[in-house]
């Protein structure tokens, strides 16, 4: 497993604690891939649906790491994407079609691979 462990401190209420906790490089790479590979003609709609909260949550914890966006449009504008993704109001309902959920999980894996590889490169663990 290929972690990487800066990031942001998780801190207890109670007890006091604090730890960093890890970007798992390979499982959100294993993941991301897989929702990558769905196709839309094969994949029900809990298939689509099912990968939806591990990405996002994904694709939430990349954000909070540094990027470079303050050196890099090309960052910046990637994270202005993932932060419109993870938007409540941009996210498939019930009510949405299949297409627009298979859409949404493309787009918030590969948004959430591409900063994965941004945290790699980053952080000198190599590519995903």
């Amino acid at each position: 497993m290929t972690v990487a462990s800066r990031g942001k401190a998780s801190e207890g209420t109670e007890s006091g604690w604090s730890e960093t906790l890890p970007v798992d490089v390979e499982t959100i790479s294993d993941r991301t891939e897989a929702a990558l590979s769905l196709e839309l003609a094969t994949s029900t709609r809990e298939e689509i649906d099912g990968p939806v909260p591990a990405i996002t949550g994904h694709l939430n914890r990349l954000l909070g790491e540094d990027l470079g966006a303050d050196e890099d449009e090309a960052v910046r504008e990637l994270m202005r994407k993932g932060y419109q993704l993870l938007d409540l109001q941009n996210r498939p309902t019930a009510q949405t079609p299949s297409f627009g959920a298979f859409v949404y999980l493309r787009e918030a894996a590969d948004t959430t691979r591409r900063l994965l590889w941004i945290y790699a490169q980053r952080h000198g663990l190599g590519a995903p």
